[in-house]
């Protein structure tokens, strides 16, 4: 099960670049990033819209939706903020150093989230292995932007 999910996460992260690279044509084409943004976020809300139609799961309480901590609800901001730095960074960088730089950001803030357990994270304490794994990424990163 967990190379199952592994392998759906790389799909995922395909479908990131994927996303990027429409992202960025749709902001040449419309010759505006914030447009781009604006109906790359709507196709997104279009896509929520039909699925929780067709599958019509309850709807979370009120006081769920009060006890959740604030930090739940900026997904959707943060969202929006990938979808806006790839329309815009992509066409600078490329596909392959946008994702790079997305990908070692991640590992970066997601090391820190695991080791200190927050926002509700297992803890996982950093180790020489996953250092070396960080170190490695970056030393991927430096070969994949650097311009020969």
């Amino acid at each position: 099960m967990y190379l199952f999910a592994l392998l759906l996460a790389s799909g995922a992260g395909a479908a990131i670049t994927i996303q990027a690279a429409a992202n960025a044509s749709l902001r040449t084409n419309l010759n505006d990033v914030r447009w781009a943004t604006f109906f790359s976020i709507t196709g997104t809300i279009v896509t929520a819209v039909v699925v929780m139609l067709a599958i019509r799961p309850a709807f979370p309480s009120t006081a769920a939706m009060r006890s959740a901590p604030w930090w739940n609800w900026i997904g959707g901001p943060l969202g929006a903020l990938i979808v806006l730095s790839g329309a815009a960074l992509t066409p600078r960088l490329g596909a392959a150093a946008y994702i790079a730089a997305i990908v070692a950001g991640q590992l970066v803030s997601s090391i820190f989230m695991d080791h200190f357990g927050v926002m509700g994270l297992r803890h996982q304490p950093l180790n020489p292995g996953r250092l070396l794994g960080v170190v490695l990424v970056f030393a991927g990163v430096l070969l994949v932007t650097r311009r020969v």
